[in-house]
């Protein structure tokens, strides 16, 4: 059957990714500081092995919700920075890991009505399934806290050392190699 919605929820949410990706790409974090909330991309074009030849696929995506969304609270201000601030806050993630330069890495973002910001994340990870998102988890974590270092270290920062506090966290049994693998394994499969 030939059948079109452009009104569908999956049709809208390919309507927000085009409009990010028609985006050039900015330094991360953006030189200039904005408000509001919405979605973005991390590039990669450097030299780390697993990396190479990522092209325009993105290596991240992610949201940045507005203060307030997550407890329910029904007014939501643009007036944030809370997408700028998310950028910012993964590029001090890469530049305290040990083998990634932040000058290798590029972002495309785009300020969008809260409720798009869900839909369209899940739309470029289904579409893209970068590898920090699928592959090589806890890119986007934070310090869980003294009180919870019993956790294992994530798979991002067993891969690329260098945030303190994740040396605080109980190593994970897997090695870099095992990471380094599933990574080549899941381009394997991608490029099918």
């Amino acid at each position: 059957m030939r059948e079109y919605n452009p009104l569908s929820l999956d049709e809208l949410g390919r309507n927000a990714v085009r409009a990010l990706m028609a985006y050039t790409t900015d330094a991360l974090p953006p030189s200039d500081s904005f408000d509001g909330a919405g979605v973005y991309t991390l590039h990669y074009q450097g030299f780390y092995p697993a990396y190479l030849d990522l092209g325009d696929e993105p290596i991240y995506v992610g949201k940045a919700d507005p203060p307030g969304r997550r407890q329910g609270r029904r007014q939501v201000s643009q007036e944030s920075s809370v997408l700028f601030q998310r950028l910012a806050h993964h590029a001090r993630s890469i530049e305290a890991a040990q083998n990634l330069l932040l000058s290798e890495f590029s972002c495309r973002w785009l300020v969008l009505d809260p409720v798009w910001i869900g839909l369209t994340e899940q739309v470029l990870i289904a579409e893209y399934q970068p590898i920090w998102n699928v592959v090589v988890d806890g890119f986007g974590n934070n310090d869980p806290g003294r009180g919870r270092w019993n956790q294992r270290r994530s798979q991002w920062d067993t891969l690329h050392p260098g945030r303190e506090w994740a040396f605080n966290l109980r190593d994970r049994g897997e090695t870099e190699e095992e990471v380094i693998g599933a990574v080549a394994e899941h381009r394997q499969q991608r490029q099918r």
